[in-house]
């Protein structure tokens, strides 16, 4: 090649030649980059994987201490349970023991009344009238009178009728009668003494009974009746938070839940030292 050509051609030669090393130059800094974004991405990996475990050791933790606090939870259910059963069975026997007291206190009054309607007032003085003691004093009943009792009477019935048994005694016949099984009699003599003593003090005992024989014969729409009307017309009554609670349970035995569940928190309401109020409560608690 001729001088002249050569230094036409070198010029170009040159360029190219330092172009290409340009682009190699060009070529490892991208190298670089990408191998530090790699690097990069690789601590971000690391990282976040070591942030999932934690949060993976986190959940397992809180899952184990909630499967923890779920097993108490059950067995303080379980024990709830099983306390409130023992309450209700201490309850019964309560009840059989004061119910043993009341019967035993019921026969001692009917006996006393008994005794009292027996019993008559000291027979007429001599007075002060004609000589030899003939007359007869002004205060004494005449001849042939029948004797004045010592016990006023309980009702108009027994005013009216003197051998009329009194509320205590026909009490006792009729709860002799429902030992007995006689549900009819023992009503029978439960209505009697609510028609004839309607404000003796054991009305209320024989209203609650009343509805106890209608249970026991198994006249539960009776029954129910009957305890309804323990409760309303002898709401201060020791019965009638037994009764409206036994209402309650029938209600809830016929499905009427919504009525059976306020018939309860009455119970609570009215009655919250009452034994039938610990009964009313576990209902409450079991819907």
């Amino acid at each position: 090649m001729s001088g002249r050509r050569w230094a036409l051609v070198a010029p170009f030669v040159l360029t190219a030649a330092t172009g290409c090393f340009a682009t190699r130059g060009d070529v490892a800094i991208l190298q670089n980059d990408v191998q530090s974004l790699r690097s990069e991405s690789a601590r971000a990996d690391s990282l976040h994987r070591a942030e999932l475990d934690r949060v993976i050791r986190t959940l397992g933790s809180m899952r184990d201490t909630l499967g923890v606090v779920n097993t108490r939870f059950g067995r303080w259910q379980g024990d709830v349970r099983s306390d409130m059963r023992v309450i209700g069975e201490q309850l019964i026997a309560i009840q059989e023991l004061t119910g043993q007291s009341q019967r035993r206190l019921q026969e001692l009054r009917a006996d006393l009344e008994r005794r009292g309607q027996g019993a008559s007032v000291t027979p007429a003085m001599p007075g002060a009238g004609a000589p030899g003691g003939g007359g007869s004093s002004a205060g004494a009943p005449a001849a042939g009178s029948p004797p004045l009792s010592t016990t006023a009477p309980a009702g108009a019935a027994a005013a009216a009728d003197p051998n009329m048994p009194g509320p205590n005694e026909m009490l006792q016949i009729a709860l002799d009668q429902l030992r007995r099984g006689s549900g009819g009699a023992a009503r029978t003599a439960l209505r009697d003494l609510l028609t004839n003593y309607a404000d003796a003090d054991v009305a209320p005992d024989a209203q609650y009974y009343l509805a106890e024989s209608w249970a026991t014969d198994g006249h539960e729409a009776e029954a129910d009746a009957a305890y309804v009307q323990v409760y309303t017309r002898y709401p201060r009554s020791p019965r009638a938070p037994t009764a409206l609670y036994k209402h309650g349970m029938i209600l809830r035995n016929g499905g009427r839940n919504a009525e059976a569940r306020a018939a309860f928190d009455r119970v609570v309401k009215d009655y919250p030292r009452s034994d039938a109020a610990v009964l009313a409560r576990e209902q409450l608690s079991a819907r």
